[in-house]
C-alpha cells in the first residue's frame, strides 16, 4: 500500500514524518514525473524504500507518436528516470495534453474507437520495447508499461465502451493497467450511464468487460466540484435539478469521497484481480494532516486486502498472456485517425461544433460538454498552473489599460496549431504564448512582457532544482 506523491507538493520530509508518527508508513511512494537531478536526490535519500514512477509527455494516444523524431529520445530519458528510481514500471495516463498541435493544461481521454486503441497498443510496444534494450533494474529485469484508465472532465467521445477498448489494447499490447477509482466515477458520471444504471450495476458491467487480470496498480484520488463550475452548479440547484449527480471531476487536492470506497470494494473483490501489485492514494497538493487521516483509514480498511490477491499471481504469471497478432496500421488509417483527432481539437476548443459518428453523445450530455468548452477550458489557459494576471502583472495591467481583456488570450491559444519542441509542459507553453499574445496585442510592450517571461523562466529552472530537506530513511 502506497502514496502516489510530487517531489515538491507537499513536502516529503514532513509528510512521511507525520506517518511515521501515525505508524502508517507507506510501503511505496510513486513520484511524478520531475527533474532527473530531482528524482536522483529522492532516490539517495529514500535509501532502500520502494519507489516507483509516474510518467507524462509521451501522449501515447496520439497516431503521429511514431513519427516523431523526438519521441525515441523522449523514451530514452523515461528510461534515466526509471532507473534512477529503480522503479518496476512507467505508470502513464491513457490521455494527453497536446493534440493535433492544440495544448491543454490537463488530461483529455483518447478518441474511443478501434483505430485509436490499435495506435495506442502500437505505441506501448514500442515503448516498451526501447525499455526493454535501454533499462535495466537493479534486478536485471525492465520497468513494465502501464496505462491508467483516464478520468473523464465533462465528456467522452468515440464509438466503444471504454472496458472494450482498454480489452483492445491488452489484446495487441503486453502491457499492464492501472484503474483509478476516481476516474472510473466520471465515467459513470460525465458518460450519462447514472441516468439508466445504478452505481452498483454499472461498476458490475463496467469490471465484467474490462481486462481485470491486467491491472497491477489502483489509485485512489478525491473529487470535488471544479472551481470553475461552481456558479453553474448553484444554476442547476436554483432550477430545482436536485436529483442531478454533483459536477465531481478529479481532485488530487480534495477529500476522498464514501462512494469511491464502495467502488473499490467490489474491484479489490472481483476474481479475475489476480496481478495487483500496488494500491496508492493520490496526495500531491493535498494538506499533510488530511493525507495522515486518510491513509491510516485507508490503511486499516485494506492493510489485509493485498496478501490473498498475492496468492494467485502465479497461476497468471505461469500461464503468460495470449496476444493477438496485428499488423501495424495502414498509413490510411493513422491519417484518418489523425484527421479525427484535428477535429476532437477544434470540437474540445469550441471552434467546431461536435459531428459525426465518434460525437453521438446523448442530448443530455451536450450541457455538460458546453460546461467544458465555456468555463472549464478558459479557467484552465487564463488560471491553471498559474493566473496569467498575477505570473505577467505589469503586462496584463498595460493590457487592461488599453481595453485588451484577458479573455481575448483564449481564443488567441485555440486560433492555430503549433508545433512543439522539446519535452511538454504546460506553464512554459503559457508563457511563450502570452509573450505572443502581448507582441500581437501591444508590440511596444515587447521588452516589459519579454522581462517578465525571463523571470518566470528562471524561477521556473530554481524551484525544479533537487529538494533540499531530506527525505528521510523510512522503515
Amino acid at each position: 500500500m502506497g502514496l502516489s506523491v510530487d517531489i515538491y507538493s507537499p513536502d516529503l520530509t514532513s509528510l512521511l514524518g507525520a506517518l511515521q508518527q501515525c505508524q502508517a508508513t507507506p510501503a511505496y511512494l510513486e513520484i511524478f514525473r520531475a527533474a532527473p537531478a530531482a528524482l536522483a536526490a529522492v532516490r539517495k535519500q529514500a535509501q532502500s524504500s520502494l519507489l516507483a514512477y509516474h510518467g507524462e509527455g509521451l501522449w501515447l494516444t496520439q497516431p503521429e507518436t511514431l513519427d516523431n523524431p523526438s519521441f525515441a529520445q523522449e523514451v530514452c530519458e523515461v528510461a534515466g528516470h526509471l532507473q534512477t528510481l529503480d522503479s518496476a514500471w512507467l505508470n502513464h495516463e491513457c490521455a494527453t495534453k497536446y493534440i493535433a498541435g492544440y495544448s491543454y493544461g490537463t488530461y483529455l481521454p483518447p478518441l474511443y474507437t478501434e483505430s485509436s486503441a490499435s495506435v495506442v497498443a502500437e505505441n506501448v510496444m514500442l515503448v516498451q520495447d526501447l525499455l526493454d534494450r535501454h533499462c535495466r533494474l537493479k534486478n536485471g529485469a525492465s520497468p513494465l508499461v502501464l496505462l491508467e484508465l483516464p478520468p473523464l472532465t465533462y465528456f467522452v467521445a468515440g464509438t466503444l465502451t471504454i472496458p472494450t477498448f482498454f480489452r483492445l489494447v491488452t489484446q495487441w499490447a503486453p502491457c499492464g493497467l492501472v484503474l483509478d477509482v476516481g476516474h472510473l466515477w466520471t465515467v459513470f458520471r460525465y458518460s450519462g450511464a447514472w441516468r439508466t444504471s445504478t452505481l452498483a450495476q454499472f461498476v458490475d458491467d463496467f469490471l465484467k468487460q474490462f481486462p481485470m487480470d491486467r491491472i497491477v496498480e489502483i489509485h485512489v484520488a478525491g473529487l470535488a466540484v471544479h472551481e470553475s463550475s461552481m456558479a453553474g452548479c448553484s444554476q442547476l440547484l436554483d432550477r430545482g435539478e436536485s436529483d442531478v449527480l454533483p459536477a465531481w471531476t478529479d481532485a488530487h487536492a480534495a477529500p476522498i469521497p464514501p462512494v469511491l470506497f464502495e467502488i473499490l470494494d467490489r474491484v479489490l473483490s472481483h476474481p479475475r484481480l489476480t496481478g495487483l501489485r500496488g494500491l496508492a492514494l493520490e496526495v500531491d497538493t493535498k494538506p499533510i494532516p488530511l493525507i495522515v487521516e486518510e491513509f491510516v483509514r485507508f490503511s486499516a480498511r485494506y492493510g489485509s486486502v493485498l496478501a490473498p490477491v498475492k496468492k494467485e499471481v502465479g497461476d497468471t504469471q505461469e500461464n503468460g498472456c495470449e496476444l493477438l497478432r496485428r499488423a501495424s496500421l495502414p498509413d490510411s488509417v493513422k491519417q484518418e485517425l489523425a484527421a479525427a483527432y484535428e477535429r476532437y481539437a477544434r470540437v474540445a476548443a469550441g471552434r467546431s461544433e461536435p459531428e459525426g459518428p465518434e460525437w453521438s453523445l446523448p442530448t443530455a450530455c451536450l450541457d455538460e460538454f458546453d460546461t467544458y468548452r465555456s468555463i472549464y477550458l478558459p479557467y484552465e489557459i487564463l488560471s491553471w498552473g498559474g493566473q496569467v494576471d498575477a505570473m505577467f502583472p505589469q503586462s496584463c495591467r498595460r493590457l487592461e489599460e488599453r481595453g485588451v481583456p484577458l479573455s481575448r488570450f483564449v481564443p488567441f491559444w485555440f486560433r492555430r496549431p503549433r508545433t512543439l519542441s522539446g519535452s511538454y509542459d504546460f506553464f512554459l507553453v503559457k508563457i511563450d504564448r502570452f509573450v505572443e499574445f502581448v507582441l500581437e496585442e501591444a508590440p511596444d510592450l515587447a521588452a516589459m512582457v519579454e522581462q517578465e517571461a525571463d523571470e518566470l523562466r528562471r524561477a521556473y529552472d530554481h524551484a525544479n532544482e533537487p529538494p533540499m530537506q531530506a527525505v528521510g530513511e523510512r522503515t
